[in-house]
């Protein structure tokens, strides 16, 4: 009798979890990637990008949307389901820009794109708090603290530069000597300078991490056609430190 019940439960466990896996890829397949491709081409008319947004992409962006915030606890934010909608209207708004040539499967650069939209608006909430607080409200050590923060443009604005220089630099290397592993990653890199400010706060993992997603590359693929820019980066972080850009 014992053995006969343990058969009949093992079945249904299997069953279950290969239910799982199938609902899990439904929202964003190949068929979705070949609609984003079709909705950038130049030859597509506004009443066809019309009906592939409301029958396949919108309902796919709101799921990735959704997954995104709860995944990586944005659900914090004040405001969140206003902030939700809004990137959702985002996504439109940016959505011709994607480029397929780069080599980015469309998934990996709107997850990445959407990851920094909330990120961005993370670091907004933080300083609006900071400025929030009243200075007359603070002990003296506190108060000291506060204006620092306040005196920190200057560094901000230096870090700017950086950044805007480094993306013009970018683009002055000669992708057509690169492999094809190596022009995927010059493209990773060229996503993740789109928002400077989120790379600060990533760990070194975690940029890995966004450049297997995009490029669809292993992290030792990554690296070793990091090795290959560095160079290049060296040589421009020297003219950068002693002033000559």
């Amino acid at each position: 009798m014992t053995t006969a019940s343990t058969s009949t439960k093992s079945p249904k466990k299997r069953r279950r979890r290969i239910r799982r896996s199938k609902n899990s890829k439904k929202y964003f397949t190949q068929v979705h990637e070949d609609a984003i491709i079709e909705y950038c081409l130049e030859s597509t008319t506004m009443r066809r990008r019309e009906e592939l947004y409301v029958k396949l992409l919108q309902p796919a962006f709101d799921q990735m949307v959704d997954k995104i915030v709860f995944t990586y606890k944005f659900t914090t934010l004040p405001n969140i389901d206003i902030l939700r909608e809004e990137c959702k209207i985002w996504l439109m708004t940016v959505l011709g820009k994607f480029n397929p040539d780069k080599g980015s499967k469309a998934f990996s650069y709107f997850s990445v794109i959407t990851k920094n939209w909330f990120i961005q608006k993370v670091k907004k909430n933080k300083k609006k708090n900071l400025r929030e607080i009243e200075i007359d409200e603070l002990p003296k050590e506190q108060e000291l603290k506060h204006i620092a923060v306040h005196n920190e443009y200057d560094e901000e604005r230096e870090k700017e530069e950086f950044w805007n220089h480094l993306w013009t630099e970018i683009g002055q290397w000669d992708s057509d000597k690169l492999k094809e592993n190596e022009k995927k990653v010059l493209e990773a890199i060229k996503i993740l300078l789109e928002s400077p400010d989120d790379i600060e706060i990533f760990n070194k993992k975690a940029i890995y991490l966004y450049m297997r997603e995009i490029t669809g590359l292993n992290t030792k693929q990554i690296v070793n056609s990091l090795n290959k820019m560095r160079k290049k980066y060296r040589i421009f972080k020297t003219k950068w430190d002693r002033g000559d850009l």
